[in-house]
């Protein structure tokens, strides 16, 4: 399930998606995946320790989720009252939250711009075959 979630994460904007992209442009989407949904577990581990919400999350699509499951399990309809879901028919609050997320994937792109790839393993392979000439 946590595969299937960073796939998910992988096309919604956000820090994991932007995340996801990096790994993948060097290792390859299935390994992306699945460091992804790592990142998810560990993401949600400290969102339940800390007892804290995803800082990144669009309440208004949380809300419209949770809505559509309760009605799926038999809730009553309430039509005509306007829930917390409601704001997600707005356009304007759709495009707030997505705006929002896409802050969150340029600020952590904008953290891992320079990072390189650690050369103390390479270094050490490297004179690892060097002994062994």
């Amino acid at each position: 399930m946590l595969v299937e979630a960073a796939w998910a994460a992988a096309r919604a904007p956000g820090p994991l998606r932007a995340f996801f992209l990096r790994i993948a442009a060097r290792r390859g989407q299935h390994v992306a995946a699945v460091a992804s949904a790592r990142k998810i577990a560990v993401v949600v581990w400290h969102m339940l320790r800390d007892g804290k919400n995803y800082t990144w999350g669009r309440p208004a699509l949380h809300a419209k989720k949770l809505r559509d499951l309760q009605l799926r399990a038999g809730h009553p309809s309430r039509c005509g009252q306007r829930g917390a879901a409601h704001a997600y028919n707005k356009a304007g609050t759709r495009e707030t939250e997505r705006r929002g997320a896409a802050e969150g994937e340029a600020a952590y792109e904008r953290l891992t711009k320079g990072w390189q790839p650690r050369g103390l393993r390479r270094a050490r392979m490297d004179a690892a075959t060097e002994e062994r000439r």
